[in-house]
């Protein structure tokens, strides 16, 4: 038997082929960065009835960089799911792969119900995560780490196929006519990332290449940036991984004089302004608020229920979906409640 087999015939033994999350409520609440507990500043509005299942305590532990808005979205979902399900929601982060490590270490060690984790950088978390197991401590994945999930024994997972979300962009390119793109990539080493990038030189007929920012400094992005476009005008499209970075791409286009167009992957309410504005043509949005709330809600389902979603087998996908000018005005409604 491998060890994802063991570690779930062991753990998760008890429970059922597949939960059904049937009671999404698009709810919000404010969000902020670091180790604050999530439910301190909570105000989802969740319209469903609180369930009367005993308190538990689910710790949501991310990635996320500081300052970068995305997570904010996904907060907002887990935030949502714990105001239903009567959870205790504590959020950290860390870009850092070791220090990721240490949050969910801390999580171990405060005895929580249940662990949400990203695995952008499986390989770091492989030894904590075989400690939470140990300590009887069901863990599901979200957002990053669609390949490595089962090898690491968790529960379940909750988000996109990364290669698959870059494929299907590629195509779109060559729909678009594209000819030569460049694939901006925020954050080395995330695998997710590189994903989305090797996807999109999967399928393009084009000529492609990467070119890797500090995401954490955006006036830097935008300066290497700028300076590409201005070095290659034969540059006719930008592929940028998050929405802020397609925002400070479209600056760059205009500072450069360059007429490559900006299309990304992931939205917020600021981008679907700019698509309907025309500044950018295209996201490709894999609804992070709903990654956040099917991870507390499941973890809250297999503890009160014995449910868990996939068997065990299979991820649970929340895109990719595609949002141009024909869609934009529907999903804008929701983007600005940040629930898209």
């Amino acid at each position: 038997m491998d060890r994802s087999s063991h570690a779930r015939s062991r753990r998760f033994a008890p429970a059922v082929a597949l939960a059904a999350a049937a009671a999404l409520t698009l709810a919000g609440c404010s969000s902020s960065s670091g180790g604050k507990k999530a439910d301190e500043d909570s105000d989802s509005g969740a319209s469903a009835g609180k369930a009367n299942t005993p308190r538990m305590t689910v710790a949501l532990v991310t990635h996320q960089a500081p300052g970068d808005t995305f997570w904010d979205i996904v907060r907002k979902g887990a935030q949502a799911a714990a105001d239903k399900d009567n959870v205790k929601l504590v959020y950290s982060a860390d870009p850092n792969a070791g220090n990721q490590a240490n949050l969910v270490q801390n999580a171990i060690d405060q005895k929580v119900d249940g662990i949400a984790v990203t695995l952008a950088k499986p390989d770091a978390l492989r030894s904590v995560l075989d400690k939470a197991e140990k300590a009887g401590i069901p863990v599901v994945g979200l957002n990053s780490g669609l390949a490595d999930w089962k090898k690491l024994g968790l529960m379940e997972f909750f988000g996109q196929d990364e290669s698959v979300a870059g494929e299907a962009l590629g195509k779109r390119l060559n729909e678009d006519g594209a000819k030569k793109a460049v694939c901006v990539i925020h954050e080395q080493g995330n695998v997710g990332l590189t994903q989305r990038c090797d996807g999109v030189k999967k399928t393009f007929e084009g000529s492609i290449e990467n070119l890797y920012v500090n995401g954490t400094d955006m006036p830097s992005v935008k300066s290497t940036v700028t300076a590409k476009l201005k070095q290659d005008g034969g540059i006719d499209h930008l592929i940028t991984l998050g929405a802020p970075f397609a925002m400070t791409a479209v600056q760059s286009v205009d500072e450069s004089g360059s007429k490559a167009k900006v299309a990304t992957f992931d939205l917020n309410k600021e981008l679907t302004g700019a698509i309907e504005k025309g500044d950018i043509e295209f996201a490709v949005d894999q609804q992070p608020y709903l990654q956040g709330y099917l991870a507390v809600d499941g973890l809250w389902l297999y503890k009160n229920n014995g449910n868990y979603s996939g068997g065990g087998e299979q991820p649970v996908l929340t895109g990719p979906a595609f949002v141009d000018k024909t869609n934009v005005k529907a999903v804008a409604e929701f983007a600005s409640k940040g629930t898209r």
